[in-house]
């Protein structure tokens, strides 16, 4: 019965109470010795953000300029996007995208970093845009499983140890 109530609750929430959340995956390359950087975001979220951010309506999926896309992107993301390895800001470069159904994966790498110890990232993607936006990093180093952290408004930075 429990079952029941949670299952008709989710429905509830994903009907009626829209969530909004990103992914971000980073993994050290020991060959390049750099941060490889993926993160997901709904493009529709993302459409408003940048619309926010550059005053003017954008169109992810059917945009009238890509070049003017791609770069209002790389602003944006390297804008919202910090990261330290063993307390030195690292200096990203962005790659690109891919759409993916109702999201988009976005690249970075990182100019060549330490063997890590400690990562630190700050993720302020989409925080001024929506109430209750979360950003979930997974950190891989060494392992399968990742070090991760919950990203929100009031708690934007986060840190994993190795």
């Amino acid at each position: 019965m429990q079952h029941t109530y949670i299952f008709i609750f989710s429905i509830w929430m994903s009907l009626f109470h829209p969530f909004f959340i990103s992914l971000t995956e980073m993994r050290y390359n020991p060959a390049s010795q750099k941060m490889e950087i993926a993160q997901k975001i709904f493009w529709d979220d993302l459409e408003v953000a940048l619309g926010n951010e550059f005053e003017e309506k954008v169109d992810f999926l059917k945009p009238k300029d890509k070049a003017k896309l791609e770069s209002q992107l790389k602003t944006y993301l390297l804008k919202h996007n910090q990261i330290w390895v063993n307390g030195k800001l690292l200096t990203l470069n962005y790659l690109g995208y891919e759409v993916e159904e109702d999201a988009a994966w976005f690249y970075l790498e990182s100019y060549q970093a330490e063997t890590p110890k400690t990562v630190e990232m700050k993720n302020t993607i989409l925080l001024e845009d929506f109430d209750g936006q979360q950003n979930i990093v997974h950190v891989y180093f060494q392992s399968k499983s990742p070090r991760s952290m919950l990203l929100g408004k009031g708690e934007e930075k986060g840190k994993v140890e190795f």
